[in-house]
């Protein structure tokens, strides 16, 4: 059993990708989680199982239900392994009580301070300490993991999808988008949320209007942040626009000369993976699971700097030989990633493991 909170990003797909291929494997997998996360990522398409429980992003004085909607399933499929992706799904899973062991893979920290941080605290310690192993995807999520209460924390690096390409021209896709010919295109992708700190790239990308020729911006995604970024981008009148959610990332990868996540905390940040891997050149912060994902394929500046993402753009801007070169890096870094399948072998092999079966099969 696969359980998931709310999302529309990286958690959604990597369960996706999960679904599919433990299907693919042969066993038998149901999908517990809100009923939008199916409409998107359509797991029953994939050959699993699909039973719609509402648990949301944030604490709500509804999570006791969806911990019995958990209950209840665990009882009417009686899984073997239940694996939850967040803290939030790893919560109700945890609150459920599972005989079967309960895998829990932590793919966010926390970012607040105050009440909710204390909150947030409570919970990880909760599903530490109710885990029978507790996954992280970056190396800081571990030792968090540990230091809260888990008796078995492991690094697990998440697999990104490759982004697919259409049969559209460069050109075609730059010119649906409204880019001139000639200005540079900078794209970033990701959750409109204040971790994304997309204020700061738009207030960054304001100053670039005495470039010439101006680059534009392009932002994919939806999120709560949608309206104050909007707001923020015709006050500056920055060269930004945002494109809410895409499912031609390749494109707009192969499209682009430049991507930036500015982020003030990443685990193993779904866009940077796919820049890399499209030979994308990419400035990045320096923060959670960034460094040690990208190594020196990307340039990485300090978060909250905006002087700092300004001069970095500017120089690669101004040298396409640079950028041809941090391309070329990043490709070689891609290529030292365990793909969707190695991710795929690695957690039936922690499976196998917990439930004393065989391993791959």
């Amino acid at each position: 059993m696969l359980v998931l909170a709310s999302s529309i990003g990286g958690i959604g797909q990597h369960v996706a990708s999960l679904a599919a291929g433990l299907s693919q494997a042969g066993c038998a997998v149901t999908v517990c989680g809100p009923a939008a996360t199916e409409e998107h990522f359509r797991f029953t398409d994939r050959g699993a199982r699909f039973h719609p429980v509402e648990i949301p992003a944030n604490p709500h004085p509804s999570d006791m239900r969806a911990v019995r909607q958990v209950r209840a399933q665990l009882a009417a499929v009686r899984p073997d392994v239940v694996h939850a992706h967040g803290l939030r799904a790893g919560m109700a899973a945890a609150l459920a009580r599972p005989t079967c062991p309960l895998v829990v893979t932590w793919h966010n920290a926390p970012l607040r301070a105050g009440l909710r941080g204390r909150v947030h605290t409570l919970i990880e310690r909760i599903v530490a300490r109710s885990s029978t192993v507790t996954l992280g995807a970056s190396a800081d999520l571990v030792a968090r993991a540990r230091a809260v209460g888990s008796a078995d924390a492991r690094l697990a690096p998440v697999a990104a999808p490759v982004p697919r390409r259409t049969r559209r021209s460069t050109a075609s896709v730059r010119a649906g988008l409204g880019v001139p010919d000639g200005a540079p295109l900078i794209l970033s992708v990701g959750r409109l949320h204040e971790q994304k700190a997309y204020d700061l790239l738009v207030s960054v990308a304001a100053r670039w209007r005495e470039l010439t020729p101006t680059p534009r911006v392009l932002i994919a995604g939806e999120g709560p942040s949608y309206l104050d970024l909007a707001a923020q981008i015709s006050q500056l009148r920055a060269p930004v626009t945002l494109l809410g959610h895409r499912n031609d990332v390749g494109d707009l990868i192969a499209a682009a000369d430049l991507g930036v996540v500015t982020s003030v905390w990443e685990a193993r940040q779904l866009f940077a993976q796919e820049a890399l891997s499209g030979g994308l050149p990419l400035v990045a912060t320096a923060v959670g699971g960034i460094p040690e994902l990208v190594g020196d394929g990307a340039v990485l500046i300090e978060p909250n700097d905006p002087d700092g993402l300004d001069t970095a753009v500017r120089k690669l801007l101004a040298d396409p030989q640079a950028r041809a070169a941090l391309a070329e890096r990043g490709r070689a870094q891609a290529a030292t990633w365990p793909d969707e399948a190695a991710t795929m072998s690695e957690l039936r092999d922690i499976y196998a493991e917990l439930t004393g079966r065989a391993g791959r099969g």
